[in-house]
């Protein structure tokens, strides 16, 4: 692709080409693909913003954002035939690619599979990564739709898979279109409007909207229990209360804005290796990420955390890679009922509460034995032990010198 090229002749430093890409946001591709009587057989029109995180040669993890370009190719699509399904290949980039199959039965059709490639060897996005080479990374997209139907949804998705997290709005899509002609359009349900509570119920729905900026402190956040499963079953055990606090700029000052975290609301996502463990909670508004790691083979740890939060099609990363809390055992799980605050950036903390968290030697799907944390270890039954044996020592030692004092005066009086 010729843009592509002149990106990589550009004399320009890599890092202002990426400031550049992600500066011009997500623009919307729109593409037909046709079958051999030259009729339309998939229409889609979409934008996707998608944030790519990868290990550096240094053993340290990156994430890299930059949109899917409205100058792409179809390569590789088909309408599907002879009991083949069909496909929609978006090719774009160095190498880069996002397909997605589709599946149908007597009454709808939906997404079956959505695969994104990325290519490491690309030195402007992934210029220190150390696995090189195409990566590809597999999610659902689309649920089922009526035939002859147009998918339309303006709001955005958040799609999750393996070290891809994927923005995804302003579709309009249909597949195994009738006569090559876009159906009646289907509205999705975020696209819908909520109902309006009554006076005396309060309204359950989660804004989609980062909240505005407040003074008055939040409730504490309601406790979430989430699970990431592998092959072998449940993997990894977390249940905590969250709370995001952010610094806005405004009029000159930094206002501090907490919103609270609900599970609700939560999508849960992760992986489980021998050496990592990574909880991933995505919510239509925030995505944090918890990874988990080994020390001395004994323990774990609190390595990782990364927060993206998203306003519309924009959306902003904070992380930390050099942690070290929330250890505990390997055979243990760690547990914390005092209120905990991480540092991700120097504009945006995380607050824990009732933290208990198990990444590692999971048993039937139930937590170890708790280890406490430092801050929840009770001191005040040492402490009063402790000083009552010092007025103990301190008695018996006056008592030792009264009584050596008298035995001297007697001494004296047989003199």
């Amino acid at each position: 692709m010729g843009d592509t090229g002149a990106m990589e002749r550009c004399a320009c430093p890599a890092a202002v080409l990426l400031l550049s890409l992600v500066l011009m946001g997500a623009t919307a591709f729109e593409v037909e693909i046709k079958d051999d009587k030259n009729a339309t057989c998939i229409y889609a029109k979409l934008s996707v913003n998608i944030t790519v995180q990868y290990e550096t040669d240094t053993s340290s993890s990156k994430n890299i954002t930059f949109p899917v370009p409205s100058d792409v190719t179809t390569n590789g699509s088909s309408c599907g035939s002879d009991g083949k399904a069909p496909l929609l290949v978006i090719n774009f980039g160095n190498s880069q690619s996002w397909s997605l199959n589709f599946t149908r039965n007597n009454s709808t059709y939906s997404g079956s599979a959505l695969i994104f490639t990325y290519n490491t060897n690309d030195t402007i996005l992934f210029p220190d990564a150390l696995r090189k080479g195409l990566i590809s990374s597999t999610a659902m997209f689309l649920g089922p739709v009526p035939l002859n139907s147009t998918y339309k949804c303006i709001s955005r998705e958040v799609v999750v898979s393996e070290n891809v997290t994927q923005i995804i709005y302003d579709v309009k899509l249909e597949a195994f279109m009738a006569n090559g002609t876009l159906g009646k359009e289907i509205i999705c349900d975020a696209d819908k409007p909520s109902p309006v509570p009554s006076p005396t119920q309060p309204s359950t729905t989660a804004s989609t909207a980062i909240p505005a900026p407040t003074s008055k402190p939040l409730d504490k956040p309601t406790m979430g229990n989430y699970t990431v499963s592998d092959a072998s079953g449940i993997c990894l055990l977390a249940s905590m209360g969250l709370q995001i606090n952010t610094s806005l700029l405004s009029e000159g000052k930094n206002i501090w804005r907490p919103f609270n975290i609900d599970p609700l609301g939560i999508k849960t996502n992760g992986t489980c290796t021998n050496q990592t463990g990574t909880l991933i909670l995505t919510e239509n508004r925030t995505i944090i990420e918890f990874t988990f790691a080994l020390k001395n083979k004994n323990h774990f740890y609190l390595e990782e955390v990364n927060i993206t939060l998203i306003n519309g099609s924009a959306f902003s990363s904070r992380q930390n890679q050099n942690l070290s809390t929330w250890e505990a055992s390997v055979d243990s799980s760690y547990m914390c009922h005092k209120e905990q605050q991480i540092k991700v950036s120097e504009d945006l903390f995380i607050n824990a509460f009732d933290v208990r968290v198990q990444p590692f030697g999971v048993n039937n799907g139930t937590f170890a034995t708790a280890e406490d944390c430092f801050a929840d270890q009770n001191f005040i039954v040492p402490i009063v032990v402790g000083a009552a044996l010092g007025v103990l020592v301190v008695l018996v030692m006056v008592a030792y010198f009264i009584g050596r004092r008298k035995q001297s005066s007697a001494g004296y009086e047989q003199m």
